[in-house]
């Protein structure tokens, strides 16, 4: 590589995205992720096409910029369209976040169903730390069902979006980790009070 300015910062973007994939490469070695994992390399080259954005950034458009490109896992083929809600109530600070969205596809679905469907009420906004209580809620669904077609997110992300559309508000991410439990129970998963969905 030429020793001037776009070799220097071809060379700096090139090491940047090599960091990147070892970062994700050892976080996806370390987490107790049910999930299949999404190829790092994949994601780190996914994270790059998302530079192009100007964050912090809507999902809107996020999807509206890289909707139609496709995440691979080992469970099969999504778009980003497909796992990302086209609201404006969601954002992200960075290529990173987006990302980590996108690595647990199931999860990923389930939390653009519930973002859409409090879209389309004014009333029913997001708090990050409510969403971040839905998405955990999910992601021990998911831990807990790991051996099916993860019917317990399913069973979960309808009931919150039925609420939604009742209500016209969403439901406490307590009402939604009581019903995720009482999913459980009935289904013959033990839940034990020091878990999440142990309320």
């Amino acid at each position: 590589m030429a020793d001037n300015k776009n070799g220097r910062e071809n060379q700096a973007q090139n090491d940047e995205r090599r960091q990147r994939e070892r970062a994700i490469a050892e976080e996806l070695e370390r987490a107790d992720d049910p999930e299949p994992p999404v190829n790092p390399s994949e994601l780190a080259y996914f994270e790059t096409e998302l530079e192009t954005l100007e964050f912090p950034a809507t999902a809107a458009d996020v999807v509206a910029a890289v909707g139609d490109r496709e995440v691979e896992s080992t469970e099969g083929t999504y778009t980003v369209a497909d796992l990302l809600p086209d609201a404006q109530v969601e954002s992200f600070e960075s290529p990173a976040e987006v990302r980590t969205r996108v690595q647990r596809p199931t999860v990923a679905g389930a939390m653009k169903r519930v973002v859409e469907a409090a879209d389309t009420y004014q009333s029913a906004s997001f708090g990050t730390s409510q969403r971040d209580g839905y998405e955990q809620t999910f992601r021990e669904l998911q831990a807990i069902d790991a051996d099916d077609d993860d019917e317990g997110i399913s069973v979960i992300a309808d009931w919150v979006v039925e609420r939604i559309h009742e209500k016209e508000k969403l439901p406490g991410s307590r009402d939604v980790r009581r019903q995720a439990a009482k999913f459980c129970r009935s289904n013959g998963y033990s839940v034990r009070n020091d878990d999440w969905l142990g309320i």
